[in-house]
């Protein structure tokens, strides 16, 4: 099978998975989409009782068939192996009369591994043994988790680079030095003044500069790509995990195959629930999929209204890394669920960039909704869900899920419907935020929080968070947003 990727945003142009993977973003600033998407359906039933990896193979497939089966069989075992904590790799756990899906088992404790442990592997394979292709600079924005994810997959990856931008002070104290701390020899880190918004917006700027292009590859042999979801790459692999959660339900006998399966969502780029999205058009049988956001919660007033709006206050969280306005992956699901109307899509981005905003028909609005719910949390209602969690269920989460929680616990249930949590990062990556949740002492630094917090719930420290005390930091660069196109030519010319 022969599955071409074009922009959200124009059919003109049609490229090879590998090679949309390669180029990350699209020339004329759209995201890159495959019209074959749901076209067949995966057979759950022979899913269940297979791994992990297994259980990838068959989605991976689907989704990149220009991939070998040697290709992605390589790719996923050195992307899912001894390097996670749990040997599922995203465990469904019993969270009251719901479950949680534990996604930060990975070398980050976050939920980007899942996809960024794979990302540098296929990237490895789209030179197809070409010696001339080049070299590549991966390009990455984060508002805190996936910077060290991407940072962690392509350290000392031969052939390519990486730098990563980051908001200055917008970040947890341990998701600073997990970044700052980083080794490898094709590595650059940068803060940067202003919000994650203002660093990705920039970021797709510098993709969009067709001179700056032209001279990173006439100079340096160089060309640009992205570790964010904005990358096709990025986003299948997190398909799998729910196609994994549901088989998990039906081992236990908690469902049968068929019977209908909500997940709710923390999310702030949109791309972790597209992911539901895409499985639900793989044939997963989902019934709600519903955006969980913080006080920056652009996503419950356009699903809630039908207009998209980023001129609005930016709010600093408890929840950094869905501290965003302006959500990149809504662009594919406006694809889809608009019937691949690119014409519309090019229409919205081009006011969302020109006015700030955006609105769809109504009759678009009200399809969305049948598939997408929503809500959000204000800090003290994310404070207040992870203590609730705890007492009713004696388990940590983090600001991220509580965002979630706190909407598990205020939605209607539908009857005999099981309800999935997605757990997207390790609670002790906000040790201090945690700790005070749960009433414990959070003086001293984030170290000394981290301590306290595995004694008071007898949990354990994931030691690659741990071992950050006192690590030499090598990154310490801090620049305004105008600077980054340059900080790029300088990284590109240590390749």
């Amino acid at each position: 099978m022969t599955t071409t990727f074009h922009s959200t945003r124009g059919t003109n142009t049609a490229l090879s998975g590998k090679m949309a993977i390669r180029q990350g973003l699209a020339d004329d600033g759209g995201l890159f989409v495959t019209d074959d998407l749901g076209k067949s359906r995966l057979d759950i039933s022979s899913l269940v009782g297979k791994s992990y990896q297994a259980t990838a193979l068959t989605v991976l497939t689907e989704l990149l068939p220009d991939f070998t089966q040697n290709e992605l069989s390589d790719c996923i075992a050195a992307a899912y192996g001894e390097q996670w904590l749990d040997p599922s790799i995203t465990p469904l756990k019993p969270l009251g009369s719901d479950y949680i899906l534990e996604l930060f088992n990975g070398p980050t404790s976050a939920f980007k591994d899942v996809a960024l442990q794979i990302l540098p592997r296929f990237m490895a394979c789209t030179t197809d043994g070409n010696v001339d292709a080049g070299k590549v600079m991966v390009l990455t924005a984060t508002s805190g988790d996936t910077g060290k994810a991407a940072l962690a997959g392509f350290a000392d990856t031969p052939g390519t680079g990486i730098t990563v931008f980051y908001p200055e002070g917008k970040v947890s104290e341990v998701q600073r030095l997990q970044m700052t701390t980083q080794a490898g020899s094709n590595v650059q880190v940068c803060a940067v003044r202003g919000n994650f918004d203002d660093a990705q917006s920039a970021v797709k700027d510098i993709f969009g500069n067709t001179d700056l292009n032209i001279e990173l590859n006439d100079r340096d042999n160089v060309a640009l790509s992205s570790a964010n979801s904005i990358n096709v790459g990025r986003l299948v692999p997190q398909v799998v995990y729910y196609f994994s959660a549901y088989c998990q339900l039906v081992e236990r006998g908690a469902i049968s195959v068929g019977a209908p399966v909500e997940f709710v969502v923390p999310t702030g780029n949109f791309g972790d629930i597209l992911a539901g999205y895409y499985a639900k058009r793989l044939g997963l049988p989902v019934g709600r999929l519903t955006v969980a956001s913080d006080r920056n919660n652009v996503l419950f007033h356009f699903l809630t209204s039908g207009t998209y709006n980023r001129q609005r206050p930016f709010h600093q969280t408890t929840s950094p890394s869905m501290d965003i306005l302006v959500s990149s992956n809504l662009e594919r699901m406006l694809y889809y669920m608009s019937d691949g109307d690119a014409r519309l899509v090019q229409m919205c981005m081009n006011d969302l960039k020109d006015w700030g905003t955006f609105e769809i028909p109504p009759a678009l609005l009200a399809r969305i909704r049948k598939v997408f719910a929503c809500g959000w949390a204000d800090e003290s209602q994310v404070s207040q869900a992870i203590t609730d969690c705890w007492k009713a269920n004696h388990y940590v989460i983090d600001p991220h899920t509580a965002c979630g929680y706190y909407l598990l616990e205020q939605m209607p249930r539908e009857a005999g419907m099981p309800r999935i949590l997605l757990s997207t990062a390790s609670p002790y990556k906000f040790p201090r935020v945690v700790g005070k949740a749960l009433d414990l002492d959070v003086s001293g630094g984030d170290f000394d929080c981290m301590d306290r917090l595995a004694e008071a719930t007898g949990t354990t420290t994931p030691a690659n968070l741990r071992k950050l005390e006192g690590a030499d930091e090598r990154f310490t660069d801090v620049i305004d947003v105008r600077d980054m196109p340059d900080y790029v030519r300088r990284a590109s010319a240590r390749l």
